[in-house]
Formats: structure tokens, sequence, C-alpha cells
């Protein structure tokens, strides 16, 4: 038994982590036999990744607004159990049609995924254990894309690629049964939760970040269309953008690379698309505690947000775009590796910004915009992709340098938006 239980509920959220990318990244990982199975194109498969982006990007928004309405638990298990079902039904695919449809049946159980996990931090975190918590939840989401390779890969060659749909399933159906039964929406509600525990989160709580009242409605309280246009909130989703624009590349296309372009086997690709998600899962756990630790250095939030953002989201751009111009299948999976490691290292950081900027209220919904307006990335990058490579008959370089423009232009608005407010703007927000 877990001594800390709000480090019981990250660590059942970690596992949660786990099967999701498992659960998403099982497609790329089958996709060479789906392909010749049903005898898609590389546009076509490029629009069966983009697919699940559709559900997924929607329900983003639609699970943050109901995680602030009904509850992040109720949600979270909602979402689970939805996603695990269309998961294990993408073995019942007979056709680009079918398999269409099961993939935004997937992506809208998927979709609330992270936007409740933020409403969770929220509920049971003080606010300086807030990235670490995030980070290390996250963490274990590149872990399950690490599992998917080696997982999904044998049972495919084993069983046929129906068959390991239908067998990872189970795994999000168990998870849903231990959530239901030991967790609780708030830490008042737990009953084994000690009361110094339960101090300690209440203190931690206490007081609203520093732009929570800018643009108050005539009753007191904040509005959600305020915080929605805020510079601060529209930079942090575009920079979240083309976090997830490299993310999607590299989680739909690399193995189709690594098939293609470097000749590997099935099996040899299972096994080298592990090393970039194992370097991600220990970024991802990383750039959370960095974070916080310039936070308690520095005693500006936002300051120790934007530095990990823009530093890595730049750094993240110039591994991608050399990845796709080396000839080495070594190289690649390097470069392709440190790229991960950094762009992870930012993943714990936009929702701590979220956090450090809104009020509790209004942290689903928030958070759920902004992941909505990310993961249009999941839309557009993989079908632009997909026909990138089918106009220049199999390159792939062209895609690489791409993602890694986007990712710069992320950092970039890091830098510039991603700062403590003024007093004078605070001053003016409040006025109007």
């Amino acid at each position: 038994m877990f001594k800390s239980q709000r480090w019981f509920v990250v660590a059942l959220l970690f596992l949660a982590g786990v099967i999701n990318y498992l659960d998403r990244a099982a497609l790329s990982i089958a996709a060479p036999l789906i392909q010749k199975d049903l005898n898609f194109s590389h546009a076509q498969m490029g629009v069966v990744f983009s697919s699940f982006f559709i559900g997924y990007a929607l329900f983003n928004f639609v699970g943050g607004l109901a995680s602030d309405k009904v509850g992040a638990k109720r949600v979270f298990g909602t979402a689970m159990g939805v996603w695990s079902v269309f998961c294990g039904a993408t073995a019942l695919a007979s056709g680009i049609g079918s398999l269409i449809v099961l993939r935004v049946l997937f992506g809208m159980g998927e979709g609330p995924f992270s936007s409740s996990t933020s409403k969770m931090v929220n509920n049971w975190f003080p606010r300086r254990e807030v990235a670490s918590a995030i980070g290390v939840i996250s963490s274990g989401t590149p872990l399950g894309g690490a599992l998917a390779g080696p997982v999904v890969g044998f049972m495919a060659v084993q069983f046929g690629w129906r068959w390991a749909f239908v067998a990872i399933m189970g795994f999000g159906l168990a998870w849903l049964v231990l959530w239901s039964l030991t967790t609780t929406e708030h830490p008042h509600e737990q009953k084994r939760i000690t009361s110094a525990e339960l101090e300690l989160i209440r203190a931690g709580q206490a007081g609203e970040p520093a732009l929570a009242h800018a643009g108050e409605r005539e009753d007191g309280k904040p509005g959600l269309g305020h915080f929605l246009r805020m510079p601060i909130i529209l930079a942090t989703a575009f920079a979240f953008f083309s976090y997830n624009y490299v993310l999607f590349f590299f989680l739909s296309w690399f193995p189709s690379y690594l098939t293609e372009a470097h000749h590997l086997s099935l099996h040899d690709m299972s096994i080298a698309t592990v090393i970039p998600w194992l370097l991600g899962s220990i970024g991802l756990a990383a750039g959370g505690f960095i974070s916080d630790l310039i936070l308690r250095i520095t005693g500006k939030p936002l300051l120790s947000r934007k530095l990990v953002l823009g530093t890595c989201l730049g750094a993240a751009a110039v591994c991608v775009a050399l990845a796709g111009r080396v000839s080495s299948m070594e190289s690649a999976v390097a470069l392709m590796s440190v790229s991960i490691f950094f762009l992870y290292a930012t993943g714990a950081v936009y929702w701590a910004v979220i956090q450090d900027t809104v009020p509790r209220e209004h942290v689903g919904g928030v958070g759920g915009f902004v992941h909505l307006l990310a993961n249009l990335a999941g839309v557009i990058g993989p079908a632009v992709t997909g026909f990138i490579v089918e106009a220049t008959h199999g390159a792939y370089g062209s895609a690489f340098v791409l993602a890694g423009a986007i990712a710069v232009l992320g950092a970039v608005c890091s830098f510039v938006w991603v700062r403590e407010p003024r007093a004078s703007t605070l001053a003016v927000e409040r006025a109007w």
C-alpha cells in the first residue's frame, strides 16, 4: 500500500498512460501488415492515421469540460472503457471505410485522457508539485510506445495483426476495475489518506494563480472565454501543436520509414523503435522535475516553464530535421531518440502553464481547449506526411524537415509569449 495517496493516484495514472500509448502505437507497428493485407497506399494509410485525431481532438475539449462538470474520475474511467473496446474492435476492420470509423471512435475514447489527468492532479496535488506529478504520469505514455513495438510486433507476427488488437484491449479493462475500486475524485473523500497529507495538499492549493482573476465577470467569477483568448494560452496551444506535430509524425510514420528507407524487418523495426520511446519516458519525467526545480529556485512559475519549453523544443527541432537526412539506420534512430527525449521533456510543462494561469474551476475546460488545438496537428500531420511521401516517390526527407521547422516556431512562441505577467498588464486586464 502506498503511504502517500496522492502518489498512488499518480501510479495508477502512470499505468493508464502506458496502456494509452500501447493501444495508440499498435496501429503504426502493425501498419506494414495492415497496408499489405488491406491493400492501402501511403496516402490512404496517412488518412487512416489522421482519422484517429478527428475524434481525439474534439473529445480533448469535451473531456475537459466534462471533468469540470461531473468529475475527472468518472470521465477518465469512461474514457478508458470506450477506447479499450474500440481498440479491440480494430480487428473487425475490412477496408479503409470501416478502419477510419473505428479509429475515429477509438480517438473519441482517448480524447479525455490528458485533460482529465490534469484535473485529477489539480484536485490532488499542491501547486509546487504539479509539473512533477504530470511529468511522472506522462512518462508512462512513451513507455507504452516502447512496449508496443515488441508486444504488438510479436503478437502480430505470431497470431496476426487482428488478434494483437484484441489481446491489448484486456489491459485497459483490467485497469478500469482497479481504478473504480481504489480511487476518489478528491483527497478528502479517500478514507486511507492521513490528516497530515490532506493538510499538505490543502495548504499547497491555497490561493489562485496570478492571472486567475483577470477579466472577471460582474459577478466576480472568472469567465472561461477570457482564458481561452489569453495570448499565453494561445501561445501554449501553438507550442503544444508543434510538440504534437513532431510526436505524431514519429508515432505514425517512423516505423514505416525504418522498414521502407532502411529495409528493416518487422521484428527489427519493433526493437529499434523501443529506444526513442525509452528516452522519451526519461525526458518526460525529468522535464517536470526540472521545471519545478527552477520554480523553487526562482519563485517564478512561468519563467520556469518558458525555459524548458523554448530550449527543449528548439533542440528537438534540430534533431528531427537532421534525422531524415542521414544515410544510416543507426544515425536516424539515434537522432530521433535524442529528439524525442527533448520533445518529451516539455510534455508536462504545457499542463503546468495552464495550472499556473487558470483558476481551479476552469482547469479542465481550458486544458481541453488547448489540447484540442494542439491535436489538430494529429489531423493534419500524418496525412500531410503521407502525401509528401507519395509525391516524392517514397522519400521522407522533406517530411522530417517540415516537422523540425514547426517545432522551431513552437519554441519561438514559448520564448515570446509564455512569461510572468507585468503589474501594469494585470491592472489593465482587471479593469477590462
